[in-house]
């Protein structure tokens, strides 16, 4: 798995992760809409690994290349 997820995306990511993720402490007492927040660890889980799957099928790339010197 190559990176394609850097920089601010990362950040994004990761803060939006967490936000959705606190709903479902937040959200606990209402029936089943606690369950949305359960979503956030698809952002969070990309953007601490630094890879997301549907970007190489969308043709994007975020992750600033490296040259070689």
């Amino acid at each position: 798995m190559k990176a394609n997820v850097g920089g601010i995306d990362k950040v994004l990511r990761i803060v939006a992760g967490i936000v959705l993720l606190a709903l479902t402490f937040v959200l606990r007492s209402e029936n089943g809409l606690w369950l949305w927040g359960l979503i956030g660890i698809v952002p969070l889980a990309t953007g601490l690994m630094g890879w997301c799957p549907f970007y190489p099928l969308l043709g994007l790339n975020t992750c600033p290349m490296k040259e070689k010197k």
